[in-house]
């Protein structure tokens, strides 16, 4: 199958759903776009695949700033590169993953103009199934546990570890050499045991900090990560020992947990997104290598994604609105139709 020339690619148009003001999913709507002409440092992909993530919907019910009426939600996507502008090395035809940013245009359409710096060329033998599960919870894991130092023979926690961040992030962990605990629910535990989990908890169960505690021993963990809101990763505090690690991933601790000169915990946040905005060269190139050692990881079967399901484009906004409300579970992927050629 053969890629389209700068010429072809920029002189259709394409289908894409959009957002037209606050509210559910299920009041975006389709409508036909023109593809514009590519700029430099740019490049256009045919989308194949999108993903959802929780921001998604998220910034869908309650705007963003730079969104007007007719854009393009969707952070994550797979396809091929159909044009590229003036100064990018990139070949036409390479197949790519990518975390858009969100103030563009994104994935939920079959075209995605993107800067070339923030793509991630898929390895062959890995799905688009696969790489599309990748960018958003991929790299939001490579960066929460970066803020944490590679010390030896130490405990964390990571909570949530049924959700597609925490699974990865758990089994970074795991690849470090901590002795990793998890919360999740009680479905997912043998799973998470069998890829060298220490010990999985209930999260529903009012005594799990007890448990943990008592699994600990004389011990405190070095890190908690959790990924469910800033005032629930305040309560995590007390567990962390002297001179460890709060990593907030959902939200922010705005103000510290604990009292002055007591165990000295250090609080971190986690943005992916702000490197579309605030990243330098030497940022970009730290992500993508990240992001190209996930992709291999999950390529060779070195690294567990969530189990997907693949739903049509045609019912985007229902699905969307399903998987906010949680009644679609897991990896939930959509299939984007189109002329690749």
């Amino acid at each position: 199958m053969e890629s389209m020339t700068d010429t072809e690619s920029q002189s259709g148009r394409y289908d894409a759903w959009v957002w037209n003001g606050p509210g559910d999913p299920d009041r975006l709507q389709r409508v036909e776009k023109q593809v514009e002409p590519v700029a430099a440092g740019d490049i256009i992909v045919a989308n194949t695949m999108a993903a959802f993530n929780p921001v998604d919907w998220k910034i869908i019910r309650h705007g963003h700033p730079a969104w007007k009426s007719g854009h393009v939600p969707g952070v994550d996507g797979v396809g091929r590169i159909v044009a590229v502008g003036a100064g990018v090395t990139l070949p036409v035809g390479l197949r790519v993953a990518y975390h858009q940013g969100l103030g563009k245009d994104g994935s939920f359409a079959q075209r995605t103009v993107l800067k070339a710096r923030s793509v991630l060329p898929v390895p062959d033998g890995l799905s688009d199934e696969q790489a599309a599960s990748v960018p958003c919870p991929g790299l939001t894991a490579w960066q929460a546990i970066g803020k944490v130092p590679p010390l030896p023979d130490r405990d964390v926690l990571v909570t949530g570890a049924g959700g597609s961040v925490s699974l990865i992030l758990a089994q970074l962990a795991v690849r470090r050499g901590w002795r990793v605990w998890v919360t999740a629910g009680p479905a997912h535990h043998d799973h998470l045991l069998g890829l060298g989990i220490s010990g999985a908890f209930d999260y529903r169960d009012d005594t799990w900090c007890t448990k943990l505690a008592a699994a600990l021993g004389p011990r405190r963990l070095f890190a908690a990560f959790d990924t469910t809101s800033g005032s629930y990763a305040r309560t995590l505090a007390d567990l962390i020992g002297y001179n460890g690690h709060l990593v907030c991933i959902q939200d922010r601790i705005e103000t510290a947990p604990l009292p002055a000169f007591t165990t000295a915990v250090s609080l971190h946040e986690v943005a992916l997104n702000a490197i579309h905005e605030y990243g330098t060269v030497t940022d970009w190139r730290d992500l993508r290598s990240a992001g190209t050692e996930l992709l291999e990881a999950v390529r060779i079967g070195a690294l567990d994604l969530q189990p997907a399901t693949v739903t049509s484009f045609e019912d985007l906004p229902r699905d969307l609105s399903s998987f906010m409300q949680g009644k679609l579970k897991g990896k939930i992927l959509v299939n984007i139709p189109g002329d690749q050629s």
